[in-house]
């Protein structure tokens, strides 16, 4: 797939025509990152909004005692950054790459322009966020009312979600993350992460093939825990 295809992909972008989209393509400046490399930092001045080309990223915070809280992970077609540039304060959380990453960065100053000459980009940038915050919602309700094992069966839906591939019923997580980053997302430790997914696994929930995860009946795994 090529940069115009995948900067249509993008849903603040996916109604916009053929030279409006072209146009971004072109405004966007490509960036490479290899793994573990740091795309920004929390706290700094946000001036750019960020699509993924190729790779994934994870977007964390740092609680009060140094551990590493992942909020989301991000791949091919997602975008990020867009709250500092829309407001101008500085950047919420750090995003670091998970692997080897391509990225297409939009300054400020263009993706102002690009909102005055097509605005139904703004609103599909508000959707977009709407959704967001509606998911922001759901990881705050698990992680306080649920036990160990519904927040790690919630972080399996949200990467489902997220990256998955659906195919008859099933749904594939490819490049499934490490535990560690799993036990950031969940708020727990790796020992329960492993545990747990062993469990779904004896239970016929889940599939393990290679570094992919398959969730053998979506809608049922969902309902148990959602």
């Amino acid at each position: 797939m090529d940069i115009v295809e995948l900067v249509r992909a993008v849903p603040i972008f996916s109604d916009l025509d053929d030279q409006q989209i072209k146009k971004i393509s072109e405004i966007g400046i490509h960036r490479k990152y290899q793994k573990n490399g740091i795309i920004f930092l929390e706290e700094e001045e946000g001036a750019a909004l960020f699509i993924i080309i190729s790779g994934k990223v994870k977007v964390v915070r740092t609680d009060d005692e140094g551990r590493e809280v992942i909020l989301s992970i991000l791949g091919p077609g997602d975008f990020f950054g867009e709250m500092s540039i829309l407001d101008g304060l500085p950047r919420s959380a750090t995003v670091v790459s998970l692997d080897s990453s391509e990225l297409v960065m939009i300054h400020r100053r263009d993706f102002y322009h690009l909102l005055e000459k097509a605005p139904q980009v703004a609103i599909a940038l508000l959707r977009e966020l709407t959704a967001r915050l509606r998911k922001s919602d759901e990881q705050i309700k698990s992680l306080s009312l649920k036990d160990a094992i519904g927040r790690v069966a919630n972080v399996i839906i949200q990467l489902a979600d997220d990256l998955g591939k659906i195919k008859k019923g099933q749904v594939i997580i490819p490049d499934f993350p490490l535990q560690q980053d799993l036990a950031n997302m969940a708020g727990t430790s790796r020992e329960t992460i492993s545990r747990t997914i062993h469990q779904f696994i004896r239970e016929g929930h889940l599939e393990q093939n290679g570094n992919a995860i398959i969730i053998t009946n979506f809608q049922k795994f969902k309902g148990m825990y959602s």
